[in-house]
């Protein structure tokens, strides 16, 4: 969640009812797919640097983080929800 304006309800509507990390999903896909057209290792470089900053950021302070704030309504959320690859049909709570 981002700390200048954090949500007030756990938002699990829309594109969050198929993963959990939509945002960092697409900005991963949009570099991977400009390092595929333009065939550049170095853009691909630049997505595992920044996959492994995003999934570090993701695992050790958004998640507890959510955890913390939303207790089992995000604990069954996350367990419902994958995070990185979206799912195919929207969960249903």
């Amino acid at each position: 969640p981002a700390p200048v304006a954090p949500p007030e309800r756990l938002v699990i509507g829309g594109i969050y009812r198929h993963v959990r990390n939509p945002m960092y999903v697409a900005v991963l896909s949009i570099i991977l797919g400009q390092a595929l057209l333009f065939s550049s290792w170095t853009l691909v470089a630049y997505v595992v640097i920044g996959a492994i900053a995003m999934g570090s950021f993701v695992r050790f302070y958004e998640e507890p983080t959510l955890a913390h704030r939303y207790g089992v309504e995000y604990e069954t959320y996350r367990r419902n929800v994958p995070g990185w690859l979206p799912r195919l049909t929207p969960w249903r709570d």
